[in-house]
């Protein structure tokens, strides 16, 4: 057999169980990790500026507990009205918001004298590549992203890091688990799966 024969038998070989010699991917396939990241990226922007309606809308519907409406007035703390004095026996006890895990949600700060009521966010950048991670109790499997911004109040500048669980909800990328990352997170060497337990 010459080799031109031997070449033109692998040449049918591939074409009839439809290899490619190329090796390359299809270029109009979308990166999976990369639209995790992009979403990742979109919501933390939009969590950061209070646009609570984009947020829910690039959350999970399990995340959003309700409509794209309902999950934004969750999170739009009301201006308070004046109202009428009453007796506190006739008032009913207040409750913190938690957090699904049952962690008390800290109060916004307050006013002073001395600076705003509320920080200013730096830009969102992601912290390395989006990793894999594991179905966790009622959480799926998807991709685990961690980002980092700065919280910048008049006297001092902290870092804020948090980590994103985005999973496939049909044909699209949504957020279904938003934990802050803490320093024991960082010194684990795998900050994202020890934030979000996957």
């Amino acid at each position: 057999m010459t080799r031109r024969t031997a070449a033109l038998l692998l040449a049918a070989g591939l074409a009839f169980t439809g290899c490619s010699t190329d090796g390359v991917d299809d270029p109009k396939k979308p990166d999976p990790a990369a639209q995790a990241l992009a979403v990742a990226l979109d919501y933390q922007q939009a969590a950061n500026r209070l646009d609570w309606h984009t947020a829910c809308r690039l959350s999970t519907a399990a995340k959003r507990r309700g409509t794209v409406q309902e999950c934004a007035a969750r999170y739009i703390v009301p201006t308070p009205e004046p109202t009428p004095s009453s007796s506190a026996s006739s008032l009913s006890p207040m409750h913190p918001p938690t957090y699904d895990d049952g962690s008390t949600v800290p109060p916004p700060a307050t006013a002073t004298a001395s600076g705003p009521d509320r920080a200013e966010t730096g830009p969102v950048t992601a912290q390395g590549a989006p990793v894999t991670v594991a179905a966790v109790g009622e959480h799926p499997a998807g991709y685990g992203v961690l980002l980092a911004y700065q919280v910048i109040w008049p006297a001092k500048t902290t870092t804020a890091r948090v980590a994103l669980r985005v999973v496939a909800e049909g044909e699209d990328w949504r957020v279904d688990e938003f934990e802050d990352v803490k320093d024991g997170d960082m010194a684990s060497g795998d900050p994202i799966r020890s934030a979000l337990g996957g």
